[in-house]
């Protein structure tokens, strides 16, 4: 048996490529819609791909089950479990094998049985690998979004992403009785995961890619909770806000992702192209790093650095439904690996693309560039003049663990949609954790026309380190819980 691991670091995650090397056919489970990469090593390995599958009904990527099943020929298998509402839409129009608790299928002389194991999604289902040529017991568990290494996948998607009401607390029940069934699994089971760290469908994964039932039976604080009632409570305390795309991938890839064909490189538009962009609402996205846009920027494009959390925050802030544009430095940034992040959220709309020259044609025209002042920790603290707005765009559980005094909390993610209730004649001082997020925030307010917008150098990692005041709220009960 050979087995690939294929990581997405943007996405943080991780799908599989499983093979007989007797018989030289091959699995893949979970892939995205670069199915390209398998291609590649199901060459190199001498294997041919014969069965391709997926663990759940993505929220966080456009699945390449189904394209890289129809460019093999490989026999696509799909889950059969879970609730009508959340069963494949093209499952049979594909000519899909329909799954279920206990079914298995041999890849070669690889077996693979299916275990359904509801709470993160309805319809999930982990796979036990046996290699049948020299065991008779599974050695691994491709776990999906079930189990983590540290943590469980989170139950409250399908509410909180994709509108479903009133579900969250019995996924929670339904995710801790599968745990309990899987904790009779021997202790030398391996785990091998669909995320690591830096993925949205949990709150505390490990950046070690595999583990074993037995480490985290002593380690992941979710083997270790014995009451029903104290674990619905503990895993849905504390979960990230879930990107407004979740939404539009879980649709996606339930009614039957499009085909991809591989990506090409959007193309480069001319450089007096980019007032009449702006005029007609366009949105441009710069590409350059915080501090380049921060330097000098194009008024109207708004800055999404291209760095290890682009996917995240373009699947927060860029519409589905229209086209959009990138401007990069075409001598420092990867035009494709910005394409290929946005395609694998399903952004497919980029329309073309501008170099740094528009930058400097625009100037060259007489036109003002915009900059984002910084303001410091000691300026803000001793400010004695007109009082800006702090405006504190982390994440909820960041701020209920400390944010500055009188702040107000507008989550990066929701900032757009808040504007309305900003006013564009007060100062604004933007901050996160660090800085960069605070970067993306003040470019959405200066691009809808907000003026007087600074950031926080150094955030409020910065602040704290300095010893200045913090407020602390205390943390809420979750929705349908009392309070212990």
């Amino acid at each position: 048996m050979l087995v690939k691991r294929f990581f997405d670091p943007g996405l943080a995650q991780t799908s599989y490529l499983i093979g007989c090397g007797a018989t030289g056919q091959a699995l893949v489970i979970d892939p995205n819609r670069d199915i390209a990469q398998y291609l590649r090593a199901a060459r190199s390995e001498e294997v041919s791909i014969t069965h391709v599958t997926e663990t759940h009904i993505h929220a966080d990527f456009v699945s390449g089950s189904r394209e890289l099943a129809a460019h093999t020929g490989a026999q696509l298998l799909l889950s059969d479990e879970g609730d009508e509402p959340w069963k494949y839409a093209f499952a049979r129009e594909a000519g899909a094998r329909l799954l279920q608790d206990g079914d298995h299928f041999m890849v070669g002389h690889v077996q693979i049985q299916a275990v359904h194991t509801p709470g993160h999604t309805p319809e999930h289902l982990m796979f036990l690998v046996t290699d049948t040529a020299g065991a008779t017991q599974p050695i691994a568990a491709v776990t999906g979004d079930f189990v983590f290494v540290g943590d469980v996948g989170r139950p409250d998607l399908l509410e909180k992403a994709a509108g479903v009401r009133g579900t969250m607390h019995d996924a929670a029940r339904s995710l801790f009785r599968s745990l309990q069934r899987f904790k009779t699994q021997p202790d030398y089971l391996q785990i091998w995961p669909g995320h690591g760290a830096g993925s949205s469908c949990g709150k505390g994964l490990s950046p070690i890619p595999h583990s074993t039932v037995g480490y985290e039976r002593l380690f992941n604080w979710a083997f270790a909770v014995a009451d029903e009632e104290e674990f619905v409570h503990l895993v849905l305390a504390g979960q990230p806000e879930p990107p407004t795309y979740f939404a539009d991938m879980k649709r996606i890839n339930r009614d039957g992702p499009s085909f991809l064909g591989g990506i090409q490189p959007p193309r480069r538009l001319a450089a007096d192209q980019l007032p009449g962009l702006l005029a007609r609402s366009s949105l441009v996205i710069d590409l350059r790093p915080a501090a380049d846009f921060a330097a000098g920027h194009v008024p109207g494009t708004i800055n999404i650095p291209l760095n290890g959390s682009f996917s995240t925050w373009a699947g927060w802030l860029v519409p589905y439904t229209a086209d959009f544009y990138l401007l990069c430095d075409e001598h420092t940034q990867n035009l494709e690996q910005a394409a290929w992040a946005l395609a694998l959220i399903g952004l497919d709309r980029t329309a073309g693309y501008l170099g740094t020259d528009a930058i400097e044609a625009w100037s060259a025209a007489g036109r003002p560039l915009e900059t984002v002042p910084q303001t410091s920790t000691g300026a803000l603290a001793g400010n004695t003049g007109a009082t800006p707005l702090v405006i504190d765009v982390r994440g909820g559980n960041e701020w209920e663990a400390g944010h500055i005094p009188r702040a107000r909390h507008l989550p990066l993610g929701a900032l757009a949609g808040r504007l309305g209730e900003l006013s564009r004649d007060q100062p604004i001082v933007v901050h996160c954790q660090g800085g960069g997020r605070a970067a993306i925030g003040a470019s959405l307010l200066q691009a809808h026309g907000f003026t007087q917008v600074a950031s926080l150098t150094g955030g409020f990692a910065a602040w704290e380190a300095e010893g200045r005041p913090v407020e602390r709220d205390a943390v809420p009960v979750p929705e349908g819980e009392t309070a212990r």
